[in-house]
């Protein structure tokens, strides 16, 4: 186990060291060619902040990962396993780590972007990481080809899509990524699957250096947003990471907690606020991607938390929903009523929420009336 922590740390510190690096360099190119995130009344920031912090993800993951590896391999006689398919992986994600790129300087249309996206998730099943057994969840266990192909990449999409549209509030997207690469490092190290254990703590430290750039930079000087290509990106690696995991946890006859718990209790928060919203829209009889301030973020606001409270608070969510739900399978609580009691909680937090907004917002209309 120490000789794993040792690689570890290793990959972490040259993600974390890279993005330190690459960072300084992204803020001086948007400042000299004018791409910033630009205030609107849909965003909760109000002065223009450089928004490319995302490039830094993918090359300081790639660096942590090349560097720790050949460490890794030139102090062991076991071979490399290098497959065909990762090539295809790596492909899909370049191709979405590009149209986040593209997206952020010139605004893509969201049709063209759902096309690349699709493509890019597509590859996942091609490289033979799809979800082929639910393991009971609504009654469903092993899934036929022509139905866990297309599932897998819906699901892809549509956790990618969750952490884009999370992003936004400082360190939101980047906090939960955080949380999610922690747990998923501790899984594969529990596996002793090195490629992806190095893979994700690089992307760790990738992502904390960003967060602190993100959270704690001073608007004019070193604080940047991730952009389309942060969190596009993290979605992507994230989905394949936990889909990796499932497969892996399947050939695993040690384990006790069903391997579709972890990977799915990461994504809750981001997931249900993406259908909670997209819903809303929907029975408001607004285009379902519509951009406004319905997500969680902006109604912790709206109940009178500050920008870093609200954040705090959503990742508080994040880390109950996945210690809630371990200790509720420790008990032999079937996933889908696990599931139930996910959106049952989800609601009834939202309900609290606006019970709390909307006493807030007649207060202020009394003060308002009577100041007249």
């Amino acid at each position: 186990m120490s000789s794993y922590g040792i690689y570890i740390l290793l990959a972490f510190l040259t993600g974390l060291v890279v993005t330190a690096i690459i960072i300084p360099l992204v803020i001086a190119f948007c400042r000299k060619y004018g791409y910033y995130d630009q205030p609107n009344q849909r965003k909760v920031h109000r002065v223009a902040v450089p928004r490319l912090g995302g490039l830094a993800f993918l090359p300081a993951m790639a660096m942590g990962g090349l560097v720790t590896l050949l460490a890794f391999y030139a102090r062991t006689t076991v071979p490399p396993d290098f497959q065909i398919t990762s090539v295809l992986m790596v492909f899909g994600a370049t191709v979405v780590y590009l149209m986040g790129i593209l997206d952020d300087l010139l605004d893509l249309s969201a049709n063209l972007k759902f096309v690349i996206l699709a493509i890019g998730s597509a590859m996942l099943p091609v490289c033979n990481l799809y979800l082929d057994n639910l393991y009971g969840f609504f009654g469903l266990y092993e899934l036929p080809l022509w139905l866990s192909y297309p599932l897998t990449v819906l699901v892809i999409m549509t956790i990618v899509n969750a952490v884009n549209l999370i992003d936004g509030i400082d360190g939101l997207a980047s906090g939960i990524s955080i949380i999610c690469l922690a747990v998923l490092i501790y899984l594969f190290l529990d596996l002793r699957v090195i490629v992806f254990m190095i893979l994700s703590a690089a992307l760790l430290g990738s992502v904390l250096m960003f967060f602190f750039f993100n959270v704690f930079g001073k608007v004019g000087g070193m604080k940047i947003f991730m952009g389309d290509a942060g969190s596009l990106i993290l979605g992507y690696v994230l989905s394949y990471l936990a889909i990796k995991y499932m497969m892996l946890t399947e050939q695993d006859i040690y384990t006790e907690i069903c391997p579709i718990l972890i990977p799915y209790s990461l994504f809750i928060v981001p997931v249900f606020d993406l259908i909670r919203v997209a819903l809303t829209r929907v029975l408001s009889g607004e285009p379902m991607f519509h951009a406004d301030q319905r997500h969680v973020h902006h109604v912790l606001m709206r109940c009178g938390l500050t920008m870093h409270q609200a954040l705090w608070v959503i990742l508080a969510m994040v880390l109950a929903f996945i210690l809630g739900n371990l200790l509720l399978d420790d008990m032999q609580v079937p996933l889908t009523i696990i599931f139930f009691i996910d959106v049952t909680l989800y609601m009834l937090f939202f309900v609290i929420a606006f019970s709390v907004v909307h006493r807030k917002e007649a207060l202020m209309r009394l003060l308002t009336e009577d100041s007249l």
